[in-house]
């Protein structure tokens, strides 16, 4: 039984050369490499002194960074993120620094210098790569660190962010790293970037909801259990999820809105203020005296201070249809309803004892009525004034 070879004659003789030249190419690199350790043999020892005490520095340079990767009240939170950048720093980038910075001084041949460049070009982008992925999870983790922020939706958010994250970091390292090896990167960026695009476009409905619930996390623009107003809604933030936050209204319904939607409308953050405003328009009587009436703006400040808040604003206001009115703001420190609802509540019995105190009136609109008889005089309403007194007026005949 014969076996016959199916290879074609031209396939086998380009293998065959193409081992030549490989085995070729090592004779030589061995060659010179010989000569080169003949010949300078003090520099290369001495260029390895160099590199080991390199290597040994850039160890201890991530052994601190390990160490500061642990919490500690001393250090700040982006200390810690420093150290986790620097902790992830791998075995071979740092021996392959320590060559590069040696290979001048040594005076390596050419084609070993060709190896050495390829291989720290490699080493650099890979390091860089993961030092840009671990400082960019660093600070979103340490924006996301809050109390308010833990939970399923964080857990997941940053699982999705990790992939995200990794995903594009790596992607440019390899484009990267093909441009410095000669390769025409050109189409590739293209294909990436039409790719790209073609997937944003299928799902920009939850991609706008995620970068929207990152706009969030970052921006912080509130947090579980503020309570906020938007829109015509108002109500406590209950959770923030990918796709849509959760707000318990103050009537007890749970309302649903997605992060895009709720981040294009103003939302006030009631939590956020610093103080509460209670504004109060107080009538007076015309009849009150002038004198009286000039002190009336301090002795609605005096009563303010008394019951504990601070009078932003106190003074005539406008001439009312039955009053002078005066217009009293009072702000009250804080954001708590309970502490500015009850002191508004004695503000208002204090206004009321010092005013009755003053003799000073706070009258009620009043509006009388009179009926006139057809000749036009007045008919009293009272059995004992039944007569009829004439109404002084001028009467229009057409």
């Amino acid at each position: 039984m014969s076996v016959t070879n199916s290879t074609p004659p031209s396939v086998s003789a380009s293998a065959g050369n193409a081992a030549r030249d490989v085995s070729v190419q090592m004779r030589d690199l061995w060659a010179s490499t010989l000569a080169w350790f003949e010949h300078y043999w003090l520099q290369i020892i001495i260029a390895g002194v160099i590199a080991v005490t390199i290597v040994t520095a850039l160890y201890a340079l991530r052994r601190l960074g390990t160490k500061l990767c642990r919490p500690s009240r001393t250090r700040g939170d982006w200390l810690i993120v420093v150290g986790r950048v620097v902790s992830k720093t791998t075995n071979y980038f740092i021996i392959m620094v320590a060559i590069r910075a040696v290979d001048g001084y040594a005076q390596t041949p050419p084609t070993l210098d060709r190896f050495i460049t390829f291989f720290f070009t490699l080493a650099a982008v890979m390091q860089g790569a993961i030092w840009a992925r671990e400082f960019i999870l660093g600070a979103i983790e340490h924006r996301t660190s809050a109390e308010h922020f833990q939970g399923e939706a964080i857990i997941n958010a940053m699982g999705l962010i990790r992939l995200l994250v990794s995903v594009v970091v790596f992607a440019v390292a390899a484009v990267v790293l093909l441009d410095n090896l000669g390769v025409n990167v050109t189409g590739l960026v293209a294909g990436l970037g039409v790719g790209g695009i073609a997937i944003g476009l299928a799902a920009q409905g939850i991609f706008a909801d995620l970068f929207a619930a990152l706009a969030i996390i970052f921006d912080r623009p509130f947090s579980k259990g503020d309570q906020v107003s938007f829109d015509s809604s108002s109500g406590t933030i209950e959770a923030i999820g990918l796709k849509s936050t959760r707000i318990r209204a103050y009537t007890g319904e749970l309302r649903i809105i997605s992060n895009k939607n709720l981040l294009d409308k103003e939302i006030l953050n009631v939590s956020g203020r610093d103080h509460i405003r209670l504004p109060f328009t107080i009538g007076v009587a015309y009849e009150t005296p002038p004198e009286t009436l000039a002190r009336v703006p301090d002795i609605l400040k005096e009563l303010v201070e008394a019951e504990g808040g601070k009078a932003s604003r106190a003074g005539f206001e406008a001439f009312g249809p039955s009053s002078l009115d005066f217009s009293l703001l009072v702000d009250v420190p804080g954001k708590d309803w309970s502490i500015a609802h009850p002191l508004r509540d004695r503000l208002v019995v204090s206004i009321m004892k010092r005013f009755a105190a003053e003799g000073i009136s706070i009258p009620y609109p009043t509006q009388t009525t009179f009926t006139a008889a057809p000749d036009g005089t007045l008919i009293m309403p009272y059995a004992d004034r039944a007569e009829a007194l004439p109404m002084p007026r001028e009467r229009v005949h057409g």
